[in-house]
């Protein structure tokens, strides 16, 4: 709990956060001697050594991070802010893999010393079925000095190993930052695609610990447009493909009241020729409907693995015309994802078994 102060202090409270804001001179950099990002400015020439720390400095730097001074006081409520600003409490979406990272902090150098270790488990987004991932590093709210580690060529569980050191960074500055990590699959020849992101603020880090943390990787907030729950079922004797729509999450508010007029539309395809289509009904003002509708199909065994799914969630509009929400296609061969592949796959290795998934929603 923070002490209530009375309104003479506030005077007192602006300048002491000026004073912490300009602690340090020049603006923070890093360096990576794995062959990272070179020195910037305001940065020193190289790695510091934690070992040289004297034990009266460290207890000294504690007191003034573990006391109750006022101004101490009020960074923390700050950095409590970024932690809503930045923090996902959604629920768990599809696994997109984790991150493996390390903290340290020299209170003789006032330096933040990140290690970025390894990665697992991360989706494919290349067509070889591997990736290109790198990592790009941020101290938010500062969004222009991005650091990025070295790119892993085709591979899902990268070695990185290499270090970064934020310099000119006082323990009380460290408080009023938010740590960001961002995976990319690095492409030669369009933009790099986003594979999952981590956000740490770190007041909620005890850095004379030397804390080591795996994260799970999550889609970055501005690309998310929901998540559907579906369940596939083929019975090779009597041909007959049964796709269950049973609810949406978070999706994605087209309205100005914040909310969507969520229903589902269905395609079934051949190739890129529409064969069928299928609706469920509209649900008024909710992000989060629930849907319940089956649908069955007529696919001939020899066809399944040549057709595919369209499902479209789209927002009703009683003036203009009906928005996309987002959607997904589920194939056997190039569904809109890896999961989506996956689901399908399952379904015709498991027939007359119903296999649920929930599937992330992707852009037109």
């Amino acid at each position: 709990m923070f002490k209530k102060l009375p309104l003479s202090k506030f005077k007192f409270l602006s300048q002491s956060l000026a004073q912490l804001e300009t602690t340090g001179t020049g603006s923070p950099g890093s360096k990576s001697p794995a062959g990272g990002s070179g020195p910037g400015p305001g940065q020193g020439t190289g790695g510091q050594d934690s070992s040289k720390n004297t034990p009266t400095a460290h207890n000294k730097a504690l007191q003034n991070v573990k006391g109750d001074h006022p101004s101490m006081a009020f960074l923390q409520s700050r950095s409590i802010s970024l932690v809503d600003m930045y923090i996902d409490n959604s629920e768990p979406s599809e696994n997109v893999g984790q991150i493996h990272f390390s903290l340290e902090y020299d209170f003789q150098n006032t330096t933040l010393i990140l290690r970025i270790l390894t990665a697992k488990e991360l989706p494919a987004k290349d067509m070889s079925g591997t990736s290109d991932p790198y990592v790009r590093v941020t101290l938010l709210p500062d969004k222009k000095h991005r650091l990025e580690t070295k790119i892993k060529r085709r591979t899902l569980n990268p070695r990185w190993n290499e270090t970064f050191y934020f310099e000119g960074f006082p323990i009380q500055k460290l408080q009023s930052r938010v740590l960001h990590l961002h995976v990319f699959d690095y492409d030669r020849f369009s933009r790099d695609d986003s594979i999952g992101e981590v956000f740490l603020p770190l007041c909620q880090v005890d850095l004379s610990e030397k804390p080591s943390f795996w994260k799970a990787l999550k889609h970055p907030a501005k690309d998310k447009r929901g998540e559907l729950l579906t369940s596939l079922c083929y019975h090779p004797s009597n041909s007959i493909l049964t796709l269950t729509l049973l609810k949406a999450r978070n999706l994605k508010a087209k309205d100005i009241n914040g909310k969507s007029d969520p229903y589902v539309k269905v395609w079934l395809q051949f190739g890129d020729k529409r064969i069928e289509k299928r609706k469920t009904p509209i649900f008024k003002c909710t992000l989060n409907p629930v849907f319940n509708e089956t649908f069955s199909f007529n696919v001939p065994w020899e066809k399944i693995r040549e057709c595919s799914l369209d499902v479209m969630v789209m927002d009703f509009d009683n003036i203009g015309r009906n928005e996309l929400i987002g959607r997904i296609l589920l194939a056997g061969k190039n569904g809109s994802g890896a999961t989506e592949t996956k689901h399908w796959q399952d379904m015709i290795t498991k027939p007359r078994q119903t296999i649920v998934q929930w599937h992330r929603l992707k852009p037109e």
